[in-house]
């Protein structure tokens, strides 16, 4: 019996579109475009399907989170970036799809601890990567990949 191929949702929060024009000493120099296209190729080299979607808005990410779960989306990886920090309603709607969507949340930096900040989004993450640059895609995928091999293995 094949593998399972998995559907994934990357979700990129406020200013991710900015990604590479934004305080590139900070958050590096590989934009949006660069980062979609390094994603798709690692996903489709691991038999995966895996979606980008890009908002800077809270209620378009619930809405897209929700669909996803409805659609059968098999895992969430998101960097919800700015929505992080007021984002109480995309807190709830990550609590209300954990039992069938796992959430691994990623950040380029380490931003999020340095300043004290508490990410209210993280509150419903099955992992949670941070501070190593892009990697923490690469990083943050490669566990969603692992939970969900984890959870089919024990079904």
């Amino acid at each position: 019996m094949a593998p399972r191929r998995w559907k994934i949702l990357l979700l990129q929060g406020a200013n991710m579109n900015y990604l590479g024009k934004r305080e590139p000493a900070l958050y590096g120099t590989t934009t949006a475009a660069d980062l979609d296209r390094m994603m798709l190729d690692y996903a489709e080299e691991r038999g995966v399907d895996l979606e980008i979607f890009y908002t800077n808005i809270e209620g378009e990410a619930l809405n897209r989170i929700y669909a996803a779960a409805d659609e059968g989306f098999d895992g969430l990886l998101m960097n919800p970036a700015g929505l992080q920090y007021a984002g109480f309603a995309l807190r709830d709607c990550l609590a209300a799809v954990k039992p069938t969507l796992p959430y691994i949340e990623v950040h380029i930096t380490h931003k999020t601890i340095a300043g004290g900040f508490h990410s209210l989004t993280a509150e419903h993450c099955q992992g949670f990567v941070l501070g190593f640059g892009i990697d923490s895609y690469y990083l943050g995928f490669d566990g969603l990949l692992r939970l969900l091999n984890r959870r089919a293995r024990v079904a």
